[in-house]
């Protein structure tokens, strides 16, 4: 039987973080951060990262695993995650995963493996293949390897084509063997899954706004000119992130502060309907939607009992 968790779900500015340290503070557990910037160190202001405060005590893992260049995968946060979450069990107290980043979260509940990790050489040596001999070539050598991946893959797409690439040279399995493989183990951990969000669109819309508002007053583009000073290239992954890269830009004087704060507002809630979209495909999922003034007690006790009926706390 899978081992049992809590998972806090829901859209950007949704109030994932007061909910699972108050609901961790009720049942004895750790909160599991399932945010694929919120890994990145001295990326805290725009990632709306909690501080130590907000925290209120409660220990908090797959925070500040990973320098903003570094290449941080999913398969990477399940590695550490999965063995934060069995830690967490070992010593009887109860996992909550909570974050946005749906991809995240699945992957580390379906105990998806993402094989190979870490890599070995063979992405660098493919990489530079790439470089000299084109990527028709490489594409060309996985449809005589794993035609059915390759049917899929456009030439432009470098980044898969390297990966199907790297799964066989470094396992001798195919990247369509190896998801079969996964797809069929059973799921490692039981959830009881609960969701944040708001009967009316607008009132997430403005707290996102407002969210934007306090990162910036906070000190959101001293901070990304920070990162920029520490050598940090904005063109890496991190630096991508919403806010960062709207940021980036003004702090370098390729456009207003005002248009690059408008940028982000608007990307935030670009990014908070793509975030419902995945999470509303999980049936499993129970919603919580919160008043006109959100009621963290209210919102515990919720989650609390079904976590109760689902055998946990």
């Amino acid at each position: 039987m899978p081992a049992k968790v809590i998972v806090i779900a829901g859209p950007t500015a949704s109030g994932k973080t007061a909910l699972s340290v108050a609901l961790a503070k009720r049942l004895d557990g750790e909160v599991v951060s399932a945010d694929s910037m919120q890994v990145y160190r001295h990326m805290d202001i725009g990632t709306a990262k909690p501080t130590l405060a907000e925290r209120e005590g409660i220990p908090h893992h797959l925070l500040d695993v990973a320098d903003p260049e570094e290449n941080f995968s999913v398969a990477r946060y399940v590695a550490l995650a999965s063995a934060a979450v069995d830690d967490i069990l070992a010593r009887g107290k109860v996992p909550i995963i909570a974050g946005g980043t749906g991809l995240y979260i699945d992957s580390l509940m379906d105990g998806r493996s993402f094989a190979p990790y870490p890599s070995t050489g063979w992405r660098e040596r493919l990489a530079q293949r790439a470089e000299t001999e084109g990527m028709e070539s490489l594409l060309e050598e996985l449809r005589e390897i794993d035609p059915e991946t390759a049917a899929r893959l456009h030439i432009n797409d470098r980044k898969r084509i390297l990966r199907a690439l790297e799964v066989w040279y470094e396992t001798g399995k195919t990247i369509s063997q190896h998801d079969r493989e996964t797809r069929a183990l059973p799921p490692r951990y039981r959830g009881c899954w609960i969701g944040l969000n708001f009967p009316e669109r607008q009132e997430l819309w403005r707290r996102i706004d407002c969210r934007v508002d306090e990162m910036m007053a906070r000190g959101l583009a001293d901070e990304v000119s920070d990162l920029l000073d520490r050598g940090v290239s904005p063109d890496c992954t991190a630096m991508q992130a919403i806010g960062y890269k709207e940021l980036t830009r003004a702090v370098r004087g390729e456009g207003s502060l005002e248009e690059a704060v408008a940028e982000v507002k608007l990307r935030s809630r670009q990014y908070a309907k793509r975030q419902l979209t995945w999470f509303r495909r999980n049936p499993s999922l129970e919603w919580y939607l919160w008043g006109e003034q959100p009621d963290i007690a209210a919102a515990c006790q919720f989650a609390t009992e079904k976590a109760a009926a689902a055998g946990i706390g």
